[in-house]
């Protein structure tokens, strides 16, 4: 593959600014034989689709709340896709309108996460991306924007943005605010040896008096498994097993005393993306809905797991 990857923000203020960067991309991919995906909402691609005309049969056209549904499993479906088509000497081209609009503030974090991390996940792999920001976005989502994107598109320009940070300074960024206390009404679990039958048995017996389904729960009993192998293995004691509500979700948290050591960004990549690697941490992230680290006093692993309803009062005896 001897196309080189770029990842763009195209800012844009009404359809004629849209149409003119998002339009140009598209031929561009069509023309070269790439794998084309257009990933917007209804309104989007009905510009799309007039603005192409003919030319749209050549673009696989992808509603945007689904394909941004996950962070993590959407980082690996689509890379991948540009692996495949890498290794025949294909491109995969994506514009890609992130679907900001309705998601919790720690959705949107992972999500302005993720387009930094991109620019190393398919550095190797030749894609194109481009991503449009309409101006009625939050002004912190567009802010961010230009500090994940090393190029803004203009019409047919591609300029440097000068507010780019390094992918890894700014995932850091992303962690620096601390985590919250756990609430008092937490349940906790000293582990005081590596007896994952009982901690297993623990986790399950608080989840099934939650609205939690049965197969995010055995998401979460691997997830909570290898969090705590970690620390065994990588940490120091005491370590700390938390488990609790919040509004929409199930918190599971895991605490020692060690600091961990960041490989690939405490999984942020899959394994080969960025050099050699394991499965641990990033298989935590695709099973989760949000994993949140610390580390420096100590290291807190936090695993989110959304739940389908939450009672008005879920009652949770303490374990005996």
């Amino acid at each position: 593959m001897s196309e080189t990857f770029s990842h763009r923000v195209l800012p844009y203020d009404g359809v004629d600014e849209f149409l003119a960067g998002a339009v140009p991309f598209l031929s561009t991919g069509i023309d070269a034989g790439d794998r084309v995906l257009a990933v917007t909402g209804v309104g989007s691609e009905t510009l799309l689709r007039e603005g192409l005309g003919p030319r749209a049969r050549g673009v696989e056209f992808v509603e945007a709340d689904g394909w941004y549904a996950h962070p993590s499993r959407t980082l690996a479906d689509c890379l991948s896709d540009a692996d495949q088509l890498c290794e025949q000497g294909r491109r995969l081209r994506i514009l890609g309108e992130p679907a900001w609009t309705g998601r919790r503030p720690l959705e949107v974090l992972e999500w302005q996460r993720v387009e930094a991390i991109v620019n190393v996940a398919f550095a190797r792999t030749g894609a194109a991306i481009l991503c449009p920001y309409a101006r009625t976005l939050p002004a912190g989502v567009v802010a961010a924007a230009r500090r994940t994107h090393p190029e803004t598109l203009r019409g047919s320009r591609a300029l440097g943005n000068p507010g780019y940070v390094d992918p890894w300074t700014y995932s850091a960024m992303c962690d620096e605010e601390a985590l919250p206390d756990p609430p008092a009404r937490a349940e906790r679990l000293d582990i005081e040896r590596p007896d994952l039958f009982w901690l297993r048995a623990w986790v399950t017996d608080y989840a099934r008096r939650t609205p939690l389904a049965e197969e995010d729960l055995q998401r979460l009993l691997v997830a909570v498994t290898e969090v705590v192998t970690n620390a065994i293995r990588h940490g120091a004691p005491p370590i700390v097993l938390r488990i609790w509500l919040e509004p929409g979700e199930l918190v599971c948290e895991v605490k020692d005393a060690g600091r961990w050591a960041a490989r690939s960004g405490f999984g942020l990549l899959p394994p080969g993306a960025d050099g050699p690697g394991r499965f641990g941490l990033w298989a935590v992230r695709l099973l989760c809905s949000i994993v949140q680290i610390r580390t420096g006093d100590g290291t807190t692993v936090r695993l989110r797991l959304g739940l389908p309803s939450v009672p008005a009062v879920v009652r949770v005896q303490p374990w005996r």
